[in-house]
């Protein structure tokens, strides 16, 4: 299979597909009619899970994609847990009642630097909200170089059940070119201090493309990944988007691997972290085989949401913070982005939703074929016509089509099911964008599909 071909011939730029429609194509659509009306028809005794956005971090890491900003004083960062606290009022009296909690995850931003009034103040008010149980599974991501003591207490109290560390890459030069100085005897310290407070899961998040990350400085990071025996592995390509992001500028063209190089840096390091005795977990993710996610793959009951891969199987997913994106099933909600016109909104006793897209039936055919694509590399027609009835024959019709017209033999038809081939699995995204109807807009740039 001629890898260079597909990526500078094909579709060498793609989305990630944690959504479909993805962001980029949120419409203006009223997104606080759309929040309030699902909120309000949730049905009783259904599990929702909730998203928390921490929208600050104590240094800017350049080659970040998130929506942060950073901040050298604490204050405006426990104001801003204020306005979330008020938003977790406001979403329980929107919905009624209080919503039981399957899942929580807070993501940044760098919530680890949230001191331990803060994390505990949120642990009250999560809990005179949302009804949480020792079922509850509660996440957080994790900078090693935020973690104190007094983090860790905080973590405690607000129960949670698994980590995620980031690493990006351990060697000095590359730290230096996207100004994230972290040492692995710190990671590995702050590991240790974490499962000594009863977390039971954790992850590792590596991150190969980085500006003067060569074959050697990669494989030194993934041999030391997998000495700290994380129970999953995130291995990210570096998404290079200095028309979206600014600070990436501060990264040096010339300084980032070509397509082939990357393409090859991804190959050998998943080929190291799978010969460690991991299972490989869709296109980029890795676990234990003992491990929740794991059994999850193997079994059909994979997922993909805004955080990635995840076991999560609940319709309706809340996101409470600036920026946060919603999914109710057939809509997607994001909020207000600028934080002090989120915080504005939310003390007020208002919703921060802010636009927003219903999903036509279109969609969401075509959301559960690239979902079950990015988590099973196939979509087997009788499941489609199962859950879609006679509206799925033209999308089976349109996937024999797009095997006939698959100049890379990237996918086939077997057994009743359109699947990604096997050596093609690193090119999935570049497969599901064939179903995307949005991929057009020329308006649109993405990121590189491998």
């Amino acid at each position: 299979m001629d890898a260079e071909a597909i990526l500078t011939n094909g579709r060498g730029t793609v989305p990630r597909y944690t959504s479909y429609p993805t962001a980029p194509h949120f419409t203006d659509q009223d997104g606080l009619a759309i929040a309030r009306s699902r909120l309000q028809r949730l049905p009783d005794g259904e599990a929702v899970s909730l998203y928390l956005h921490i929208p600050y971090c104590d240094r800017l890491c350049w080659f970040c994609g998130c929506h942060t900003k950073h901040t050298l004083k604490y204050a405006p960062v426990e104001t801003y847990v204020g306005a979330l606290i008020q938003e977790l009022a406001t979403v329980r009296e929107t919905a009624g009642r209080r919503l039981r909690l399957a899942h929580l995850h807070l993501g940044g931003g760098s919530p680890s630097m949230l001191r331990q009034p803060d994390l505990e103040r949120l642990s009250l008010a999560l809990r005179a909200n949302f009804e949480i149980d020792a079922q509850t599974e509660v996440s957080v991501e994790i900078d090693p170089s935020d973690v104190t003591d007094e983090t860790l207490k905080g973590l405690v109290a607000l129960g949670v059940t698994r980590a995620s560390v980031g690493v990006q890459d351990f060697s000095d030069a590359v730290q230096e070119a996207i100004n994230r100085p972290q040492t692995f005897e710190q990671t590995r310290d702050v590991i240790a201090a974490l499962r000594a407070t009863g977390i039971r899961s954790l992850n590792i998040d590596a991150l190969y493309g980085l500006p003067l990350q060569t074959e050697t400085r990669l494989m030194s990071t993934i041999d030391k990944v997998l000495s700290l025996s994380p129970d999953r592995i995130a291995l990210f390509g570096y998404a290079h988007v200095p028309w979206m992001k600014k600070h990436q500028t501060l990264i040096r063209d010339e300084d980032l691997p070509g397509t082939m190089e990357r393409f090859h840096h991804a190959a050998l390091a998943a080929d190291r972290i799978a010969a460690a005795g991991y299972d490989r977990i869709g296109i980029d993710h890795f676990a234990k085989p003992a491990d929740a996610m794991a059994v999850a793959a193997r079994e059909g009951r994979l997922f993909r949401n805004f955080q990635g891969y995840t076991t999560d199987d609940c319709r309706t997913l809340i996101g409470v913070g600036a920026s946060s994106i919603s999914s109710y099933g057939d809509a997607y909600v994001q909020n207000i982005v600028p934080t002090a016109q989120y915080q504005k909104t939310v003390q007020d006793g208002r919703l921060s939703a802010m636009r927003g897209v219903q999903l036509t039936l279109d969609d969401r055919i075509r959301a559960y074929m690239i979902e079950r694509l990015m988590c099973d590399f196939a979509f087997s027609f009788d499941a489609l016509e199962q859950r879609f009835g006679y509206a799925a024959r033209p999308y089976v019709a349109e996937a024999k089509i797009a095997v006939a017209n698959d100049g890379f033999g990237l996918c086939e038809i077997a057994d009743g099911r359109f699947r990604v081939r096997d050596e093609a699995r690193p090119f999935t995204r570049v497969v599901a964008s064939f179903f995307d109807a949005y991929l057009d807009d020329r308006a649109v740039r993405y990121s590189k599909a491998v």
